[in-house]
């Protein structure tokens, strides 16, 4: 009987798995037609492409390594329309920078300050305790130089973004912790800019994109390309690695405590386990003389 039951669920997942996987490949496959006959499609047309990240899973921590050059991404690239105000200099410690690397690099940036002692702000350079500081003075400002669309603030980018995945990978989600749809995203969009399909038009002034989850285009041109950042570490310098690093950094701006936050969730399963088992011979030993 056992292993009739046993059989009979392991082709129901089997089933599920095939149901879900043909469900899928129908709706992306109805997504095509859908957006070659110019009719209203379901974004993002293509699902964000799975990386595999070294913070993924319960026991990830981040590539102090693959961070640092994430950051030089964002400072030579990224930094120029995206904002990160709510990330301050000092927090880059985590990275693996020493307090005077830190000053240093916070040294490079302008803050605006004050009132001073006749009621004007004034401009000074910026030290560990500032936030990095945003490339346009107000929104206004910012989408006026981009197209008419504001670039958003970087620093919570990589939770704020992430694509639904249905049936039944959500399932499996439970169980592997998969929490990286904001790094994914990321990682696809920056490398996903592409021709559009024979057929296909966008409006003028944006760039096709099919991992991009508003519409089959965006104002933000190809920001990153092969060579464009030089390492020092000898990493490959490729569009691929840029947007594996720069997703990275994103992510961890983002939840800059996850490994903590892990290793306490870690300890938390450990001490359930162990209470539960003494719970359990407490009970024995309670109601072992008792008659039932």
């Amino acid at each position: 009987m056992k292993k009739l039951v046993t059989s009979i669920l392991s082709l129901a997942v089997v089933a599920g798995l095939g149901f879900g996987t043909a469900l899928a490949q129908d709706e992306h496959a109805a997504d095509g037609e859908a957006h070659a006959e110019g009719a209203t499609p379901h974004y993002p047309i293509n699902k964000p492409r799975e990386v595999d990240w070294s913070f993924a899973g319960p026991f990830g921590h981040y590539d102090k390594g693959q961070l640092q050059r994430g950051l030089k991404v964002y400072t030579e690239v990224c930094a120029a329309c995206h904002s990160m105000t709510l990330v301050s200099f000092r927090t880059l410690e985590d990275l693996g920078y020493s307090e005077e690397q830190v000053k240093a690099f916070a040294a490079n940036y302008q803050v605006t300050d004050g009132p001073n002692d006749d009621g004007d702000m004034f401009d000074r350079a910026a030290v560990p305790s500032d936030y990095f500081p945003p490339p346009f003075p107000n929104a206004q400002a910012a989408a006026a130089s981009n197209n008419g669309a504001a670039p958003p603030d970087f620093s919570l980018i990589a939770k704020a973004r992430g694509v639904t995945r249905g049936f039944p990978q959500f399932v499996f989600d439970i169980f592997t912790q998969y929490q990286e749809g904001g790094p994914d995203y990321i990682y696809s969009l920056l490398t996903g800019y592409q021709e559009p399909p024979e057929g296909v038009e966008v409006p003028e002034g944006t760039y096709y994109n099919p991992y991009f989850i508003a519409s089959a285009s965006l104002a933000m041109a190809p920001p990153i390309s092969d060579g464009q950042v030089t390492y020092d570490d000898g990493a490959p310098e490729t569009l691929d690695q840029y947007a594996k690093d720069v997703s990275a950094f994103l992510m961890w701006a983002a939840e800059p405590h996850l490994e903590d936050r892990k290793r306490t969730g870690f300890m938390v399963m450990v001490f359930l386990l162990i209470f539960t088992g003494l719970i359990y011979l407490t009970k024995k030993s309670v109601y072992a003389s008792k008659e039932h």
